[in-house]
């Protein structure tokens, strides 16, 4: 069971946050973590029912891989604001990520919570975003006979089209490229290109076309991101794939 949860699970919005928590999520995106949690939990012993210092804790906890400590702190975070959304998609992301970390039957007894806190989230904030990128991962990845579906994911792949045309784009791409719907994932990456041309979105067609063997569709898609981009990585690249080239 994958559950690949990892590149959604903490989103850094600094708005209204203290100076404090603004230095701890520099010192995480620097992957300084351990000045990160002495920091984090010399602020949370300062202010132990403050939410913010449980949050940043969980963060801390969460880039370190302590999935335990981090849903703990999470869980408190639900129980104390059960109306916000981030709060749920968050303790949902780390217990995705602790089902990812134990045997399939210890990882049984925890999507049901995942799924809930997702959905909960979604609920919530029918703009939010990264809850809505969760689920369409959770659908795909979790077996069918345990509630994975395509159908599911590409509901929410559709009501992120809503919310973030580029980002539906990705999402219906990923949930077609998932079905080996070739075609329609290419079509719907093309979108995304066109919609919001970022490297993230050039990547995924790039991926599409390396991934059928395709690398002449691959390195002249890499020939145009880079032209429009000017991102030195598409070189490298670039120069990969046309070892593979027959």
């Amino acid at each position: 069971m994958k559950l690949f949860f990892a590149f959604l699970l903490f989103p850094l919005i600094l708005i209204g946050q203290s100076k404090t928590v603004e230095q701890i999520h520099t010192l995480l995106d620097n992957n300084q973590l351990e000045q990160a949690k002495t920091l984090a939990l010399k602020y949370h012993k300062e202010n132990p029912n403050n939410l913010e210092a449980i949050e940043v804790l969980g963060d801390v906890y969460g880039h370190q891989k302590d999935w335990d400590n981090a849903i703990e702190n999470y869980e408190k975070l639900v129980e104390a604001k059960p109306n916000v959304a981030n709060y749920h998609y968050k303790y949902g992301g780390a217990l995705g990520m602790k089902a990812k970390s134990v045997s399939k039957f210890r990882a049984l007894g925890l999507i049901g919570d995942v799924e809930d806190a997702f959905l909960t989230a979604a609920n919530l904030d029918a703009n939010h975003i990264d809850t809505r990128w969760a689920l369409v991962h959770y659908y795909l990845e979790v077996p069918g006979i345990i509630g994975g579906s395509s159908k599911k994911a590409m509901k929410y792949a559709k009501e992120l089209f809503a919310i973030s045309p580029v980002d539906g784009y990705l999402a219906m791409g990923h949930v077609h490229e998932d079905e080996k719907e070739y075609g329609p994932a290419e079509s719907n990456y093309k979108n995304a290109v066109r919609v919001g041309g970022s490297i993230k979105c050039y990547t995924h067609l790039i991926d599409l076309y390396e991934k059928r063997e395709n690398y002449e569709l691959a390195i002249k898609t890499i020939d145009e991101a880079y032209a429009s981009l000017k991102d030195e990585s598409l070189l490298t690249r670039k120069a990969k794939l046309e070892s593979k080239r027959p």
